[in-house]
């Protein structure tokens, strides 16, 4: 019996596509091998989960989808067992995503994948896997920049298979100056949009240093002029006290005969300098800036001729001691010239 050409093909391709699957897979368990098989390629990256929002103590973080993230805070060593590979734990970017992770104390950048909710306090903004931190040249807890990027696929699978990628090209300093302002004058804790948590008093003291005393603000953030190497002097000549003569100097200076007028400037001249230096023991400082790595507060202090401090958790890069404002101009702007304009005049006590 013959049979039709339309009729014949699909079944002969059908019975040879069978007998293929059975040769290659020993005539069952097919459907079990395609299931267990690894996601290679793009899909590798699916699904990606966004999540509910979920609260740290008093602070509530609402996960999102959110392109342009950028934003500044405190790296640390992620405790979680499963942290292999360059990989993160972040409080609200998509699981998973790529971002680009930069140590403000060295500038240095590295590609990380992010994996995991978390870390689960208040004061930090991403954990880091132990291979992650050491590629990023640090030891323990490090401020950084994180900015979320969409990296090449060959960069993707290769963090997916726990490899990494080559570091990015270095932050340059100016760059790096901005983020550590911004740092030090905002809360870094919470990611935008959602509102951060503040910041708890005695760290924000320490990050900012020493509130001024009352009635000095003006005295210590002069205004900017056309002539900024006057500038810091002249408040604090207003700001200090003017002594008020004896009655033995009152006496001689009524009695300077009319025909010698510059007898009198030159002894009120006098009076402001000696007003001006401060008691013992209460020399003034010009801070430049609050480090939490002493490599990176060594090397800007270096550069400054300035000198470290560490009286607490945090590394000081001061100018000084002087013994008036008028000496601490100069270093004032200097070290404001250097980028640091967040920079103040101080006393060392």
């Amino acid at each position: 019996m013959r049979f039709p050409v339309n009729q014949i093909l699909p079944f002969a391709a059908t019975l040879t596509l069978s007998l293929a699957l059975a040769a290659c897979n020993g005539g069952g368990a097919t459907t079990g091998a395609l299931a267990s098989a690894p996601r290679t390629g793009p899909a590798g990256d699916y699904p990606v989960v966004i999540g509910d929002p979920f609260t740290i103590g008093d602070t509530t973080y609402r996960p999102d989808d959110q392109l342009n993230y950028d934003a500044v805070g405190m790296a640390v060593l992620d405790d979680d067992p499963e942290a292999l590979g360059i990989s993160g734990a972040h409080k609200t970017l998509p699981l998973p995503s790529y971002a680009e992770v930069t140590s403000l104390d060295s500038g240095r950048t590295i590609l990380v994948r992010l994996e995991r909710r978390g870390p689960m306090r208040n004061d930090t903004l991403i954990g880091l896997s132990p291979a992650a931190l050491a590629q990023l040249g640090a030891t323990g807890e490090t401020p950084v920049r994180v900015r979320r990027v969409n990296p090449p696929e060959v960069e993707r699978a290769a963090l997916r298979k726990d490899g990494e990628v080559p570091v990015r090209m270095e932050t340059p300093e100016p760059l790096l100056n901005v983020l550590r302002r911004k740092l030090a004058e905002q809360s870094p804790l919470g990611p935008p949009p959602a509102t951060p948590p503040a910041l708890p008093d005695a760290k924000l003291a320490q990050i900012k240093g020493p509130a001024p005393a009352s009635g000095t603000v003006n005295a210590q953030m002069p205004q900017p002029s056309k002539a900024p190497t006057i500038a810091p002097v002249e408040p604090d000549l207003a700001a200090a006290p003017v002594p008020q003569p004896s009655a033995t100097e009152t006496k001689t200076v009524a009695d300077i005969p009319p025909a010698k007028p510059e007898a009198k400037p030159a002894t009120q001249a006098a009076k402001p300098a000696v007003a001006e230096k401060p008691a013992s023991g209460d020399s003034l400082v010009v801070q430049v800036g609050a480090f939490s790595n002493e490599a990176g507060a060594r090397k800007l202090a270096q550069k400054l001729d300035g000198k470290v401090t560490h009286p607490g958790k945090y590394w000081l890069v001061r100018l000084g001691p002087f013994a008036s404002r008028g000496e601490a101009g100069p270093a004032l702007e200097k070290a404001r010239a250097a980028g640091y304009r967040d920079a103040r005049i101080q006393r060392m006590n």
